[in-house]
């Protein structure tokens, strides 16, 4: 391990933030980060893995460690299903892909999702229909005061939408190690009636999908609206959908009757938040080099020199107005640094 000072983080983030670390190490074992976390000297520190669920507003003052963790290994399996682990530092998107290789099923519609695997809990990602928590068995992780080892099931985790123990009870406790999920090997459940997959398919001419299919659909319709981190900087959807109660929601049908929305259970309504910032006016904007996708609302985007804080301020813009035209709050889905 060489701890490097002063290190430019522009390259450890997807926004393309240019932030620094006072100090950065890049870990690529259990025992180097437990190592690290020993040093009494660092009793500051920052974890890094993906670097695609932040915004960096400022430069780090603490000892940043960016994991490194390698490695994906079938721990059993039958006829029916393989469990499997992934290493923290995995790419998300490039898993997903070793799985449908192997004809794994469960993961194909969190298709092209930016990050690393050790993330994915934190959030509970999802998309198309279905979220991580579907596929999840556990996850083992160290705690940061004592260097220990534990594993989370899922019902420790508590997962619920976009969100999970790590961003609540446990914030800032906890670096996720490896994360192990239960797929299918046949007879693999199909996700095809979220969004825009079956359209996709039709077009295709697709009437029996597999599940490489399903992700190359995702794939293809995630690639029309969302712009590419190593090309535009973003970090994938800004927002949350926001989740409402029935009574709000009737009243907001009554004012909006041709917005989209989704039935979650008679009490619960979630309407896109994209919907909701085009609406606001915002679509496509641009404010000097802070701005919004011209073709997906959700996505905040950094066309150069942006700083985090220009972004924020954005963020906080859009907020605001939607806030003001459909009395709804609209919740940051990234971290803000």
């Amino acid at each position: 391990m060489r701890i490097e000072e002063n290190k430019s983080l522009k390259g450890y983030n997807t926004f393309g933030i240019d932030c620094s670390a006072k100090y950065f190490v890049a870990v690529t074992s259990v025992s180097e980060l437990q190592q690290i976390l020993s040093e009494e000297k660092f009793n500051n520190r920052f974890i890094i893995g993906g670097g695609s669920n932040m915004l960096l507003t400022k430069d780090i003052d603490a000892l940043v460690i960016h994991l490194n963790l390698k490695g994906k290994k079938v721990l059993s399996e039958t006829d029916n299903t393989v469990t499997i682990q992934a290493m923290a530092g995995e790419n998300w998107h490039e898993f997903v892909q070793y799985c449908i290789n192997n004809d794994f099923g469960g993961l194909e519609n969190l298709s092209l999702i930016p990050g690393n695997v050790g993330t994915a809990p934190i959030q509970n990602i999802g998309a198309y229909g279905v979220e991580l928590k579907d596929s999840f068995v556990s996850c083992d992780a160290i705690e940061i005061t004592t260097g220990k080892k534990r594993t989370f099931t899922k019902e420790d985790c508590n997962f619920g939408y976009r969100n999970s123990i790590f961003k609540n009870e446990e914030k800032g406790n906890y670096i996720i190690t490896s994360v192990t999920f239960q797929l299918t090997k046949k007879d693999h459940k199909l996700h095809t009636g979220y969004g825009a997959i079956q359209e996709k398919l039709t077009e295709k001419g697709i009437k029996n999908p597999t599940i490489a299919a399903i992700s190359e659909a995702v794939i293809e319709i995630r690639q029309s609206k969302l712009p590419d981190p190593k090309k535009l900087g973003n970090s994938g959807s800004f927002f949350k959908n926001p989740v409402i109660d029935s009574e709000k929601f009737q009243q907001f049908k009554i004012n909006n009757p041709k917005a989209p929305y989704y039935e979650l259970s008679p009490s619960e309504y979630k309407i896109p938040a994209g919907w909701l910032i085009e609406q606001a006016g915002f679509k496509g904007k641009r404010f000097d080099d802070a701005g919004v996708h011209k073709n997906q609302a959700l996505v905040l985007v950094n066309y150069g020199t942006a700083t985090g804080d220009e972004i924020w301020q954005l963020a906080l813009k859009i907020q605001q107005a939607v806030k003001d035209q459909f009395d709804i709050y609209i919740e940051p889905e990234v971290n803000i640094i």
